[in-house]
């Protein structure tokens, strides 16, 4: 730890998750686990939506790009943090970090999009039905992919640069388990208030306008369907939002626990806990949430594995 107050840094000590020493291997294999589960589990679902031509609609497309950035989001920060545990090193150079923090905010945005996209996707196809394959046609889908993907490198771009300006710190040791933004301001003796502006201005961007979209579109869904209650026309609903519904529960309410009910205290476990929340058990979840309660994919996957057995 470096002593001096004003000092730069060549590296950052990751401080990792609330574990006890003697618990680290055990925890180190469920991670892995957990780690492994998320890319295999999301690699299923591109595989099936590019096998199936049913799954070749505007729905699983954002489906497969969400499963894509759910692997990238988690690579950011989970083989780091088992790599530590395993080997007992917290060290992270600068270098790693800044790359680190790009990312993070690079896919963590794109998720946000994305699932705004899909919710849009689903308020035309319940709303506006005999219009659906009209509105969102292919060029649509291509352009909401490639405007999640520009928003995002400039929001991750924007954050790393006016972090790399940042020369001295009081500190090198981060409350974390991966470079957080928050708790890396928290370190420097630079001023960082035109950090702490663009870092409101645009969460207001990517977070909120995102999130505000996706309460608008369920609304209107919403209000079709009490329009005319059936127990039919409720059971589609489900079918065709439920998953979507429980991914947009599980991410935005671990953010929203995050970012805008912190705890007072910097090194508290629960700012740690909700980070693993949705950088890695909401990753690992979405397959299964996505192949569990979903005809579509159950079916494309019965029939993929039915035709490698007739093959053989």
């Amino acid at each position: 730890m470096m002593e001096t107050n004003q000092s730069t840094v060549s590296e950052f000590i990751l401080l990792g998750l609330p574990i006890q020493p003697e618990d680290q291997a055990v925890y180190s294999v469920l991670f892995l686990a957990m780690y492994m589960t998320t890319v295999l589990g999301n690699l299923l679902i591109i595989l099936l939506i590019r096998l199936d031509s049913h799954l070749q609609t505007p729905m699983y497309f954002f489906l497969s790009h969400l499963a894509f950035t759910d692997i990238s989001f988690s690579s950011v920060t989970a083989p780091k943090m088992l790599m530590n545990m395993l080997t007992h090193s917290q060290s992270i150079s600068y270098a790693g970090c800044v790359s680190q923090i790009y990312f993070f905010l690079l896919f963590g945005c794109i998720d946000n999009f994305l699932l705004t996209s899909m919710a849009y996707d689903r308020y035309v196809a319940i709303c506006h039905p005999l219009h659906y394959t009209t509105i969102m046609s292919q060029s649509l889908c291509v352009l909401l992919v490639m405007i999640s993907w520009v928003f995002s490198s400039t929001n991750g771009l924007v954050h790393t640069l006016l972090f790399a300006r940042l020369s001295h710190f009081k500190d090198n040791t981060v409350h974390h388990f991966f470079c957080d933004l928050s708790a890396l301001l928290k370190l420097s003796i630079s001023d960082t208030t035109i950090n702490e502006l663009v870092i409101l201005t645009l969460a207001v961007v990517v977070i909120t306008v995102p999130f505000i979209c996706i309460l608008i579109s369920y609304g209107h869904i919403g209000a079709t369907i009490l329009r005319t209650p059936t127990i039919k026309g409720i059971c589609k609903a489900l079918s065709t939002c439920g998953s979507h519904l429980c991914v947009v529960f599980l991410y935005y309410g671990a953010i929203i626990g995050l970012y805008f009910f912190p705890s007072s205290n910097n090194t508290n476990a629960k700012d740690v806990i909700a980070s693993v929340m949705y950088t890695v058990i909401t990753p690992m979840l979405n397959p299964f949430i996505y192949s569990l309660r979903n005809r579509d994919m159950k079916g494309a996957l019965k029939n993929t594995l039915s035709r490698r057995l007739c093959s053989h």
